[in-house]
């Protein structure tokens, strides 16, 4: 199998998090999503997923799978050891309601496209850039912690393993710091960082930082 990536980008964190848990390799194919003139934008790469986005997996039968969370759940049934969704049915649409609270309310918001757009507003700079994606994840992540606290208190998200949700949670709240947020206002959403950041397939597959010569936002 073929991994379309580019390791800031926290979309591909989930995906090389899940590959670690279940000690999966695949053939990494660097696809830059900054610059110019990335290589996510180029028309071999928009040959191989018309979105041009990343992560992209390409199976060893030339099927190809996009959207992360996508990726994760068709890995988990290949290889379902150990299972990313928990059995229990509440626990498991809970997983779901986490990551899909990440997935689809707050990183649709921070992609170097919607930066883009928002430079052409006028008035707009890149302190409003960066002003607006602090506002989406402190919403989100203050509602995700809303949701956890109403779970019994664990070493992770939702139930006794990591799941889906941790996956997804994990470099979101990497970035979060990053960006300058502490994760202190939210302590059910810091326990759970704390212990997965113990666990080797999270903590080496956190997304990269930006160097000086990867600039740009991330998606």
């Amino acid at each position: 199998m073929k991994l379309f990536e580019d390791r800031i980008s926290s979309a591909v964190a989930r995906v090389r998090i899940a590959l670690a848990l279940k000690a999966v390799e695949v053939e990494s194919v660097p696809t830059s999503i900054l610059g110019a003139e990335p290589r996510s934008r180029s028309a071999d790469y928009l040959a191989v997923n018309p979105q041009g986005l990343v992560p992209a997996l390409l199976t060893d039968d030339g099927v190809l799978i996009t959207q992360s969370l996508a990726i994760v759940e068709y890995l988990d049934e290949w290889f379902p050891e150990p299972a990313l969704l928990p059995a229990d049915p509440a626990e498991r649409a809970l997983a779901r309601s986490v990551a899909l609270s990440i997935a689809s309310d707050i990183h649709p918001l921070l992609p170097p496209r919607v930066a883009k757009r928002l430079g052409t507003i006028p008035g707009a700079d890149s302190m409003t850039a960066m002003e607006w994606n602090r506002h989406w994840i402190q919403e989100g992540l203050t509602a995700i912690e809303a949701l956890l606290s109403r779970q019994p208190e664990r070493l992770f998200a939702v139930g006794n393993a990591p799941s889906v949700a941790d996956i997804v949670l994990f470099p979101q709240a990497i970035n979060a710091e990053r960006a300058g947020i502490s994760l202190e206002r939210w302590p059910r959403i810091a326990a759970v960082i704390s212990s997965l950041r113990t666990i080797p397939a999270f903590a080496a597959n956190a997304p990269v930082p930006r160097s000086a010569d990867h600039r740009g936002p991330r998606r």
